[in-house]
């Protein structure tokens, strides 16, 4: 090997490590990728993952992630690769490769420190009530106004309910949609 073409592969890795440490939604293009971000202290804790998160990994589809999203917002925690290759009906060896950044946090459900989002769209009154902030009014308009649609985002609720920026602020963490 040349020293230029020593050089070239080294500002090439460089430019790559510096890509998967600046942009936090950077697919890898590959396993090696995957080695690389691992080395660099990149994680995805398959429990918090988003869809996004999810996508970054080289060979999961929007399916897939999407999949895995929605089993852990409804509760289901996953403890291991094998979690992960059961509910994507794969051999566990095609998600081996996958392990260097993949964590597996427990999070205590019943925990003080524990926020449980509560969907805006389809909850009683009574649980929008046990949110910091809302009041029997609040939670009565957010419930009525579902009629108009479901809410998309925060966002959309903030404006269609008129919330302030701090309420909405203070909301953010104990909803989801």
């Amino acid at each position: 090997m040349s020293l230029l073409s020593w050089l070239t592969n080294v500002t090439q890795i460089q430019s790559l490590k510096s890509r998967i440490l600046n942009d936090p939604y950077y697919r890898f293009q590959s396993l090696e990728e995957v080695q690389i971000a691992a080395s660099l202290g990149i994680q995805i804790d398959a429990n918090r993952a988003s869809i996004d998160d999810w996508l970054r990994l080289p060979g999961l589809s929007i399916h897939q992630a999407r999949t895995l999203v929605e089993l852990t917002q409804s509760g289901v925690h996953l403890h291991s690769l094998d979690d992960v290759a059961a509910v994507l009906n794969l051999p566990v060896e095609r998600i081996k490769p996958l392990a260097p950044v993949l964590q597996f946090c427990y999070y205590d459900q019943d925990s003080i420190y524990t926020i449980q989002p509560v969907n805006a769209n389809t909850a009683p009154v009574e649980r929008l009530t046990q949110i910091p902030g809302v009041d029997m009014y609040l939670a009565r308009a957010i419930a009525e106004n579902r009629s108009l649609g479901s809410y998309r985002n925060l966002i959309h609720l903030q404006r269609r309910l008129s919330l302030s920026s701090e309420l909405t602020a203070k909301l953010m963490h104990y909803l989801k949609f």
